[in-house]
């Protein structure tokens, strides 16, 4: 990288807690001197802001790692067309953001910072734009799919089944971002539950999350002949292909929906492969989804299925701590592959555990798993330092 990290860490550590702020004036800047890239941002612009910051907290986080960050910027970059970004937007965006950290810098701000961030902003948009320009020319930035079918599969949560406009490629453990014209360019990220079948349809487990705009439509409003938009499949919590290791798969609530595809890919290809599921719920009656976990078990004689949900409902941490005692009782996973899906708290709450009981840390996978989105705004800069938020991006860290 042709910067100076230390100096763009020494630079950021000055803005970072004031990111409300800063972001706030990014995006009036962007808007007052290019007033028609507000069209393609959505309507409230709170949660842009936090995805804007966390994104730039990344690529600070990862100077010192090169690679890391170009593959970050690389996914960043070919996700970015479905947002309808182009090369000739990014020379503003640039614009903006050293506007916005100078402004925010104060006495601090010096010639070498302004120098150290431009060529900064140079490269990753170089990156990024090279990664959307390398792509094939017939892979579009999105896919149109329509809503074929939906079953309620709880009160909370629905089954919807796609038939994408276009032949939509993807790898069971992968999951790929969403929106629906009820919630215009709000982008969220949901498991593929599916391997892929001769139809090419795809299938999502949507559970609906209290205050999520995106969420209660597909759950409460969407129904079969709607169009939706789809991203690009994004994710590595795929199946080793090389492995004969035993396989463990813990799913918790929708969590099920990744684990589902994953079972599929392995029925179908490797049945002779040993895989124990750990199938967790908050309670017996929140388990959905059952005739197709007898239907693979059915298929797939080396599969075993144990269920870790208590018989009256129980808070967020009562089927983990139903999870924890089986993966005790089981004693040793050295030498398995680990698959961990479910709710946010889920992968770190295992993880602890599942490495005293053996596991290899380079053979456990999962999506990024920050803790729960907070929705509450802190007011002031002590407010945002005192209250830190895990803030999104484009991997699996929202909830709606």
């Amino acid at each position: 990288m042709p910067f100076d990290p230390a100096v763009l860490r020494a630079s950021f550590a000055v803005v970072e807690r004031r990111a409300d702020h800063l972001t706030t004036y990014f995006y009036a800047h962007l808007f007052t001197h290019n007033p028609g890239l507000r069209a393609l941002f959505p309507a409230a612009l709170h949660e842009q802001r936090d995805r804007m910051f966390a994104a730039l907290t990344r690529i600070v986080q990862r100077l010192d790692e090169p690679d890391r960050l170009t593959e970050y910027l690389q996914a960043l970059g070919r996700d970015h067309r479905k947002f309808q970004a182009a090369p000739e937007h990014y020379p503003a965006l640039g614009a903006s953001l050293i506007a916005a950290l100078r402004q925010f810098s104060g006495h601090s701000w010096t010639p070498e910072i302004e120098k150290a961030w431009t060529e900064a902003y140079t490269e990753i948009a170089r990156i990024m734009t090279e990664a959307a320009a390398g792509l094939p020319a017939e892979r579009p930035g999105w896919w149109e799919a329509e809503v074929a079918g939906r079953r309620r599969a709880a009160a909370d949560l629905v089954v919807l089944t796609l038939a994408p406009m276009h032949p939509y490629p993807f790898v069971p453990g992968q999951y790929l971002t969403l929106s629906s014209p009820r919630a215009p360019r709000v982008w969220r990220p949901y498991s593929l539950a599916n391997a892929p079948r001769p139809d090419g349809s795809l299938e999502l487990h949507v559970r609906r999350v209290p205050g999520g705009l995106l969420s209660t439509a597909l759950v409460e409003d969407v129904m079969p002949g709607e169009l939706l938009r789809l991203g690009p499949p994004l994710g590595d919590a795929v199946l080793d292909p090389g492995s004969y290791r035993p396989l463990l798969l813990v799913a918790g609530g929708s969590g099920w929906g990744q684990t589902k595809a994953l079972l599929e890919q392995l029925t179908a290809e490797r049945p002779d492969r040993e895989a124990t599921v750990l199938l967790a719920a908050r309670a017996t009656a929140g388990q959905y989804d059952l005739d197709a976990v007898r239907r693979l078990l059915a298929r797939n004689p080396r599969l075993r299925i144990l269920s870790a949900a208590p018989e009256q409902p129980c808070g967020p941490y009562g089927g983990t701590e139903l999870l924890r005692e089986a993966l005790r009782r089981h004693g040793d996973f050295t030498g398995w592959d680990i698959h961990l899906s479910g709710p946010p708290e889920l992968a770190p709450d295992l993880t602890g555990l599942l490495l005293d009981l053996g596991a290899d840390p380079a053979l456990i996978r999962h999506d990024p798993a920050p803790a729960t989105f907070n929705r509450a705004r802190p007011v002031t800069s002590s407010d945002w330092f005192l209250d830190h938020r895990d803030v999104p991006w484009i991997n699996r860290t929202e909830l709606d």
